[in-house]
């Protein structure tokens, strides 16, 4: 119960059960929160970086590597921590790559923090020096930048390829195959807005996946994949050049809203009313037939005696098909999405190569593909395991960011840890400028950065001090910029000779979201949480530093 003194009478402000922290407390505390997270997925950075698996309370396992399905699945409690899963959560939504990156610089940078305010050094003025570092590292970023476009798929393929390095799905020939598939799924989507600005929509590209077969077995159709089966047994199972006809219409007797009442007296009105029901239902399909459909995808139902008729015109049906899916078929296929049968001519109808169910790991599903220039595409994912199928369409998921974003913006950085430790000479030059205490905060923004090659020379066995004195003196020199951590080699290289290159984007996001995330815990002096505590104590949840409870 917190409480104050007034004239030295006892003055209550919070409730019964509440816990607040002040001060420097406070501070320490969430600095060591911050770094614990940042500590936790740490060695999940890069190529050699290790698995972790994560038990749900359901006994549902997730094997990842990747920074913000390790954050979500943790369950982190503590406010800070969950401050650190939503920078690497905005990370996965602006560039889908980059997560693990965000959020080690972000404990970094408050580890630096943490040892300037024991020295003395005011929040306001560690804030202020960070906010100046991160100003001048996007600047030498955006110098250090290379330019690529769409056509230059020699590079792109290589960006795709350090995505998936840290990914432990399929070999490198497999990773090859499917980055060429990946690539060529968003060239496809791709399009200009009213500028001209290259603009790639994610959506478009859907990713569907099921266990069975092997990661190579992965496949880019140009269409879309429903995962529903044909309506009827007795509709034909594959259609070559069909037309289809996109339905948002129950061919179902649709039931009033309204409370009616039909007395039937005798069994001739009762075969009356079905005779009629059916008429209605025959003149539903009447109006597909006529418009020349041989397909028909809608998001209602259609009712038996629908399906009756449907098979017996020769028109493969599917229906209950979910509406993400329908606007995934107007892109592909081209056509529009009905609402009323009336309405319904033959330019409404879309058009593909070939629409076939075709039965994959024991469950039926609709292929729509060979459409003519398809807006919208679909990559099949499949795997051994479950497990292998998940984290496929993570490394999918994280490619298509990264080659949306080169692609988008036109440039690229060198990898590796090179870039960073640029980046850090570049401050460390920059911070012998600036006047005050702000200095010693650009300083350790600047030792921040070099967290990402010393990290991945840890995971690959290196001694981290050792490579980076080496890295740190060589892009003193003249032409050793381009120098990088090789963890394939266990020493160091040439970045831009091997080909590790990734897109500025990723690079930016991370040093701003970092930034900004480290800025919004050091100025936090005053922890008041009114939740009573709980019966497990501080600490509950099996987290360090108090992350699964409340906060002593």
């Amino acid at each position: 119960m917190a409480e104050n003194q007034l004239n030295g009478q006892q003055v209550l402000y919070l409730p019964e059960g509440a816990n607040r922290i002040l001060g420097r407390d406070a501070q320490r505390t969430n600095i060591a929160v911050g770094i614990a997270v940042a500590t936790a997925i740490k060695s999940a950075l890069g190529p050699k970086g290790m698995d972790k698996m994560l038990v749900s309370d359901l006994g549902d396992i997730t094997i990842t590597n990747d920074g913000a399905t390790i954050l979500e699945e943790m369950n982190v409690e503590h406010p800070v921590a969950k401050i650190m899963v939503d920078i690497a959560k905005t990370q996965d939504k602006e560039v889908g790559d980059g997560t693990t990156s965000v959020v080690v610089i972000a404990g970094e940078l408050l580890r630096g923090a943490g040892d300037l305010l024991e020295q003395g050094v005011h929040p306001t003025t560690v804030i202020k020096g960070y906010k100046m570092a991160a100003e001048k590292a996007s600047s030498i970023l955006r110098e250090k930048a290379r330019k690529v476009d769409a056509a230059d798929e020699a590079i792109l393929q290589k960006i795709a390829m350090v995505s998936m390095g840290s990914k432990n799905v399929g070999d490198d020939q497999v990773k090859a195959y499917i980055s060429k598939l990946i690539i060529k799924a968003v060239k496809q989507v791709m399009d200009k807005d009213a500028k001209g600005k290259i603009v790639i929509d994610h959506d478009l590209i859907k990713i569907e996946k099921k266990a069975g077969g092997t990661v190579g077995d992965t496949a880019l159709i140009n269409g879309v994949l429903i995962d529903k089966e044909v309506a009827h047994p007795g509709m034909p199972k594959s259609i070559k050049n069909a037309k289809i006809a996109l339905l948002d219409v129950a061919l179902e007797i649709e039931k009033t809203e309204t409370d009616a009442k039909i007395e039937i007296t005798s069994p001739e009105q009762m075969q009356s009313f079905l005779q009629q029901e059916e008429k209605m239902l025959k003149n539903m399909v009447d109006k597909i037939v006529k418009s020349k459909a041989n397909v028909v995808v809608t998001q209602k139902g259609i009712d038996d005696v629908a399906q009756h008729y449907l098979a017996k015109a020769g028109i493969l049906a599917v229906r209950r098909v979910k509406k993400s899916d329908m606007e995934k078929l107007t892109k592909a296929a081209g056509g529009k999405i009905v609402t009323s049968l009336d309405d319904l001519s033959q330019d409404d109808l879309g058009f593909a190569g070939l629409v076939e169910e075709r039965k994959v790991s024991g469950e039926q599903m609709v292929f729509v593909e060979d459409c003519k220039n398809p807006k919208s595409v679909t990559l099949f994912i499949r795997g051994g395991t479950q497990q292998v199928v998940d984290e496929g369409e993570r490394m999918v998921t994280d490619v298509i960011g990264a080659i949306s974003s080169v692609i988008e913006d036109g440039e690229y950085v060198l990898g590796g840890g090179s870039i960073e430790v640029d980046l850090a000479t570049a401050l460390r030059n920059y911070s012998n400028n600036v006047g005050g205490r702000e200095q010693l905060a650009i300083q350790k923004f600047a030792d921040a950065l070099e967290v990402i090659p010393k990290t991945l020379s840890e995971s690959a066995g290196m001694d981290a001090i050792d490579t980076l004195v080496q890295l740190r003196s060589r892009h003193r020199t003249k032409d050793g910029s381009n120098t990088g951590v090789d963890i394939f080699k266990n020493a160091i290289g040439d970045m831009n000779k091997l080909g590790v290159y990734e897109p500025l984007r990723i690079k930016e996001q991370a040093i701003y979201s970092a930034s900004e995330a480290a800025e919004i815990i050091l100025r936090i002096d005053d922890m008041i949480s009114s939740r009573s505590k709980p019966s497990g104590g501080a600490g509950a949840g099996g987290m360090p530093g108090g992350m699964g409870g409340e906060m002593d």
